[in-house]
């Protein structure tokens, strides 16, 4: 596939989408911002849905234009430009779903990452057997090259926890998710021994809500929340029916609180060693 035809990735969409936020802040037209800029305004336009490379200098000019004060915010906004990152994950464009490809860059790039899971073992602390057991259970079924491709995907996005920047974890799971016994006794024994190990890692911090918290927020929904340079810059993956990425204001306000009240349920970090080790012996 030629380099032009290659879709934005989604920090092309998002640098687009907060040069637009700027824009509208400044109370400008796409029209307005192009002639002050000497520019096009299909240029202004395409920059804005990420499908136009743009410039760390073209950023800073487009800041300046729409009257942004925020230097931190500017600065960010420079680190995301260039085009698309050339991550390992791009090896998998054509075979994998562009959601998948979004995900891996997201981690790649975040300064450190929140995730909530009632059900699932969150996939940067999955073992291989058990990532395989959960795709081998996929409806329709996979083919068996299918299976592999996304198992191979899902260990390698664990590099950001045990490469050479290792990121800030702090994972919240429910104790059913420790008991729900993918692929068979020994592969879920295996899955809690890895999760006692990354657990001991300085820059994991994992807990578990046990049975008998009671209700909690997010309906069980599996939640990501990535921290960016600057907050305006974090998102958030929500997965439910389907997977959603989200990056408006309120939404990352919302679920900065819907993390901090579900960490707030947990067992602290030993007392939830303690639960794994519970409910390892127990299989």
């Amino acid at each position: 596939m030629p380099p032009s035809k290659i879709p934005p990735s989604i920090r092309q969409r998002r640098l687009g989408a907060e040069l637009r936020r700027l824009r509208e802040q400044a109370g400008l037209s796409v029209t307005r911002a192009g002639e002050l800029h000497g520019t096009q305004q299909s240029r202004i336009s395409n920059i804005e849905s990420g499908g136009y490379p743009v410039s760390a200098d073209r950023v800073r000019a487009l800041a300046r234009l729409y009257g942004c004060a925020d230097d931190a915010l500017i600065e960010a906004l420079t680190h995301m430009t260039g085009g698309r990152t050339r991550g390992w994950w791009e090896e998998y464009r054509e075979i994998l779903p562009a959601g998948a490809l979004d995900l891996a860059e997201l981690e790649h790039h975040a300064q450190s990452m929140r995730i909530a899971s009632a059900i699932h073992i969150p996939g940067l602390l999955q073992t291989l057997e058990h990532a395989r057991a959960l795709f081998r259970d996929v409806v329709p079924p996979l083919s068996p090259p299918e299976v592999e491709h996304l198992v191979s995907h899902r260990i390698k996005r664990q590099a950001v926890l045990y490469g050479e920047r290792p990121i800030p974890l702090a994972a919240v799971v429910h104790e059913a998710a420790l008991r729900v016994g993918f692929g068979g006794p020994n592969v879920a024994r295996e899955q809690l021994e890895h999760l006692l190990t990354a657990s001991e890692q300085p820059h994991v911090d994992l807990k578990v809500i046990p049975f008998g918290t009671g209700s909690y927020p997010s309906s069980g929904a599996g939640i990501v929340y990535f921290s960016a340079e600057v907050e305006r810059l974090d998102s958030v993956q929500v997965d439910g029916d389907r997977s959603e990425f989200i990056d408006t204001e309120p939404q990352l306000v919302k679920y900065r609180a819907v993390m901090d009240r579900l960490e707030e349920s947990a067992l602290k970090a030993d007392a939830s060693r303690d639960l794994i080790r519970s409910v390892a012996r127990s299989i």
